[in-house]
């Protein structure tokens, strides 16, 4: 059975479920990770700078331009260009806004303490950022969805990089996936046009 008959097979709930068990258990990585590879945990919460300038600047504003460009892309690429195998889709879907807020800041807060706070600081940038895409598997065996997570993440690790602020990573993570899944909500599966 693929992994697309196993989603379409989901329940909206199961699923929802799944991903938030999913983002707990990369939450518990990232406390454990951080306790043996750090010297003590306020080392960890160096990485946690409330600055609204940067957050908006470098957090924000690149989020922004990230969904834009992936807008002007679903636009006018094949709609078979961005299947990830009816995740995204089945995800955001019919979903409230209020639901899709609330993922989105999941994955994003959680995402970016183990792949930037932990991974990044400890292994590097590059590694971190290859990792990320890597464990987004459902995006290797397409170009364009792979080509586009492994941008985004060298440049959210090259923001945190910019200004060692999680806030900073959280925020551009969160705007992406908060606009992309209200646009797939309420656009039929994020595509705005077929090509």
């Amino acid at each position: 059975m693929s992994q697309r008959e196993i989603i379409l097979g989901m329940t909206d709930r199961a699923l929802r479920k799944q991903v938030i068990l999913s983002q707990g258990l990369l939450l518990a990585a990232s406390i454990i990770l951080s306790l043996l590879l750090f010297d003590s945990i306020e080392d960890w919460f160096q990485y946690f700078n409330w600055n609204p300038k940067e957050i908006f600047y470098f957090g924000l504003l690149p989020g922004i331009i990230i969904v834009l460009i992936d807008v002007i892309l679903m636009r006018f690429l094949p709609k078979s260009t961005f299947d990830d195998g009816g995740v995204n889709e089945k995800l955001f879907t019919g979903q409230p806004v209020s639901s899709i807020f609330f993922l989105s800041l999941l994955v994003a807060w959680t995402e970016e303490m183990l792949f930037r706070g932990v991974i990044q600081t400890s292994f590097g940038y590059v590694f971190a950022s290859v990792f990320f895409a890597i464990v987004h598997i459902r995006y290797l065996k397409k170009p364009i969805l792979l080509a586009s997570v492994l941008m985004i993440s060298f440049y959210i690790g090259y923001l945190f990089e910019q200004t060692g602020n999680l806030f900073v990573t959280i925020t551009a993570h969160f705007i992406v996936d908060f606009l992309l899944g209200v646009t797939i909500r309420y656009y039929k599966g994020g595509i705005i046009g077929e090509a």
